[in-house]
């Protein structure tokens, strides 16, 4: 009985020596993100071909672990209990992982912050780490609240390396809006800027994205690769944003409104 008692007070002591928990794959580099957030390395049983990518926002936590292709074959080999994805999988696979009651997470595309916070706190209830979900959206919202108004109003324009913009009804728009700026695309979703308008009227701020992988390059007809959009990025006040923080609805989007505000406090006469 003190042999028991023993242990269990080890265990109590040691999270990492309980009981296992659910074996977790993610099959996409956004779920790799939120696998990696909340569950405990000995049970991630894979992660997506994508998760030391230079634009994975925690590539340095993947190394280590096992990747594997987001297929039926390599899924089933992999064991999982549950799977964790945003994009990855077709139809047919996820039917498939269904059949054989392989549970699955979905991580939703929205388009705001409570967005993230659903988000975040179905995937964390899923992997029994609810408790890790809401420490990542008090980090976010405590991001959120030192960024809010910094802005004070003033126009900003978002601009991909692809030459495409975001109105105010994306995440990206989300971003904007909580740093206190005002964006002067009122598209809904996301677009092809317009050039010569863009020309014409320059904005006070641009706020760059995907500029750091620079897809532009591999994209042959993108309006990005005018000489002229290049020049104008060079010749404006611009914030950056990595392309870690953009490619997933998750917590560090607001890594995003935090540069924003960064920038704003820093320029507080725009300039």
């Amino acid at each position: 009985m003190r042999a028991a008692a023993a242990l269990a007070a080890i265990l109590s002591l040691s999270p990492g020596l309980g009981l296992a928990g659910p074996r977790v794959m993610s099959l996409d580099q956004c779920a790799d993100q939120y696998v990696l957030a909340l569950s405990p390395r000995q049970d991630i049983v894979a992660l997506s071909t994508r998760a030391r990518n230079a634009d994975s926002y925690l590539r340095t936590e993947a190394i280590g672990l096992p990747e594997r292709r987001a297929t039926a074959e390599s899924i089933l080999g992999a064991a999982p209990q549950i799977v964790v994805r945003n994009w990855g999988g077709d139809d047919l696979l996820l039917r498939d992982l269904e059949r054989r009651r392989i549970r699955i997470l979905n991580i939703e595309d929205v388009t705001d912050f409570a967005g993230v916070a659903a988000n975040i706190r179905r995937v964390a209830a899923g992997l029994n780490a609810v408790p890790a979900g809401e420490r990542l959206i008090r980090r976010m919202n405590a991001e959120l609240a030192t960024a809010a108004g910094a802005g004070r109003g003033r126009g900003v324009y978002y601009l991909t390396s692809g030459g495409d913009t975001a109105g105010p009804d994306v995440l990206v728009g989300a971003m904007i809006r909580a740093a206190g700026f005002a964006n002067l695309d009122t598209r809904p979703g996301y677009s092809v800027i317009s050039l010569e308008g863009l020309l014409l009227h320059p904005p006070g701020l641009l706020v760059l994205g995907f500029f750091d992988q620079d897809m532009a390059a591999s994209e042959r007809w993108s309006v990005g690769r005018e000489a002229a959009l290049r020049r104008l990025v060079r010749g404006r006040q611009s914030v950056s944003l990595p392309a870690s923080i953009l490619g997933c609805p998750a917590w560090f989007a607001a890594d995003g409104a935090a540069a924003l505000a960064a920038w704003a406090r820093a320029h507080p006469w725009g300039g």
